[in-house]
């Protein structure tokens, strides 16, 4: 009995499943070999937070989902709070860290937002936030910006029942343009 009582609501295990399978598309090795992401802590922040930002966006577009993409938002933020930590990030500067991320993350989320509604450039949006500290030539963000735009569809076909059952399909990422 007392196991069930410190077992994490059903939701937030889901929750975390599907984050899980995210930060595993997002870590898809093609992003960072042949696509220019720099495997970085920063790079890898972007790309999770690129994943993240098109999945609670088709999260958005369900009421009933208000609860599970929060749910989404608080274990990514846990993990990268967990991550700092590893890393030695003292107990007063992770709360301080894992805020600017957040703030970073929110940014980002509405640039790729604005980029896909059209209303900013998508492609400026992805070369300033997911290749911020690279230099990129224009063939590559654009393969990225149509990844983003076919991710983004491709969610839309994805039940909200699959989504909370863990289950989430990101296209795999795609070649590098040809020179």
């Amino acid at each position: 009995m007392l196991a069930r009582f410190f077992r994490a609501p059903p939701m937030r295990e889901a929750a975390y499943q599907l984050y899980t399978r995210t930060v595993e598309a997002a870590r898809e090795p093609r992003f960072y070999e042949t696509l220019g992401v720099p495997d970085t802590l920063d790079g890898r922040f972007e790309l999770i937070s690129l994943h993240v930002a098109l999945l609670l966006r088709r999260l958005s577009g369900e009421p009933a989902a208000k609860e599970f993409a929060q749910e989404i938002f608080d274990a990514m933020f846990a993990d990268l709070d967990r991550a700092l930590r590893e890393m030695g990030t003292g107990d007063l500067g992770v709360g301080k860290q894992v805020k600017r991320m957040a703030a970073a993350f929110y940014g980002r989320a509405r640039a790729y937002e604005r980029g896909l509604a059209g209303t900013e450039d998508l492609g400026d949006a992805l070369r300033r936030n997911l290749y911020g500290t690279v230099t990129v030539n224009d063939a590559v963000v654009g393969v990225m910006a149509e990844w983003v735009k076919q991710a983004a569809a491709g969610l839309v076909g994805q039940t909200l029942d699959r989504l909370v059952a863990g289950e989430v399909r990101f296209p795999p990422p795609p070649a590098a343009p040809a020179p």
